[in-house]
């Protein structure tokens, strides 16, 4: 990835989404915001407990400084599930100002309508963006564990593939920041959940010295991805972790608390 101090934020970019200027894209940081602790600074989330009129203007200084109006955002109710929203006109700017007017129970998105500032928001949980370089089309995912385990990603360029025309070979995917195999413990039920999604537990989980087990959501993402038929060389990996860089990012892992959301997003222009 490439980091570069966009206006008046330091954003993130995606080098091979970059090369495309049809598009527009980005993850934020938690630096650069108004919001106090335990939500300091760049709080996108309204749902975590900050003050909604602080959030807005978190979110006013990011379109600002990506020069994208915020109406023309749409965000989602994320539940750690698997759905995936087709966004028509009649969604666009849904969750922009508010979490009410958020698409519903929805963890992935896809348009083909220009100028709709697709945004998944996390604090750990793995944001994918999608660019069909051929159809012009976007998407973007929410993938945590419990998301990585239904497949999120994979629905997504199903939804990509049935319903706009997209080929696997013509889709680039970032795979940004988020908690990492060092990081990501889990517990043997987790384990166990899944090997009995995949069969198996191969470059789903890393096991330590000490017995303890380590979900690696970067491989199990790249791999469902390439299991789709997206090329390898396709696939950008951020491979930062949230958890060791939580001055950064936010992490709920770090903190084991109240903490902030960065977001990613992409639009076509």
């Amino acid at each position: 990835m490439i980091e570069k101090y966009d206006g008046s934020l330091l954003l993130w970019f995606f080098q091979n989404l970059s090369k495309y200027k049809e598009i527009c894209h980005f993850v934020s940081t938690r630096i650069g915001g108004f919001s106090a602790p335990p939500y300091d600074s760049l709080n996108l989330g309204f749902h975590v407990g900050d003050k909604p009129d602080i959030v807005l203007a978190n979110r006013k200084r990011l379109a600002k400084s990506l020069n994208i109006p915020l109406h023309n955002f749409t965000t989602a109710r994320q539940i750690h599930d698997s759905n995936v929203k087709i966004v028509t006109e009649d969604f666009v700017g849904n969750g922009a100002f508010d979490y009410d007017t958020a698409i519903n129970a929805t963890d992935a998105m896809v348009t083909n309508i220009p100028d709709v500032c697709l945004m998944v928001l996390q604090a750990d949980c793995v944001p994918l963006l999608f660019f069909d370089v051929k159809e012009k089309v976007i998407g973007v995912a929410h993938a945590g564990w419990k998301g990585t385990i239904k497949t999120v990603a994979q629905n997504t360029v199903v939804v990509m593939e049935k319903e706009f025309n997209c080929l696997p070979e013509n889709i680039l995917v970032g795979i940004g920041p988020s908690i990492g195999p060092c990081c990501c413990e889990v517990g043997a039920e987790v384990v166990a959940r899944i090997d009995k999604s995949f069969h198996n537990k191969g470059g789903y989980i890393r096991e330590a010295s000490d017995g303890k087990c380590y979900f690696d959501l970067w491989e199990a993402n790249k791999l469902q991805l390439l299991q789709m038929g997206i090329p390898a060389e396709n696939v950008e990996v951020a491979e930062i972790c949230t958890c060791c860089n939580y001055t950064t990012f936010f992490s709920y892992r770090y903190h084991r608390k109240e903490t902030g959301r960065f977001g990613a997003g992409i639009m076509l222009k």
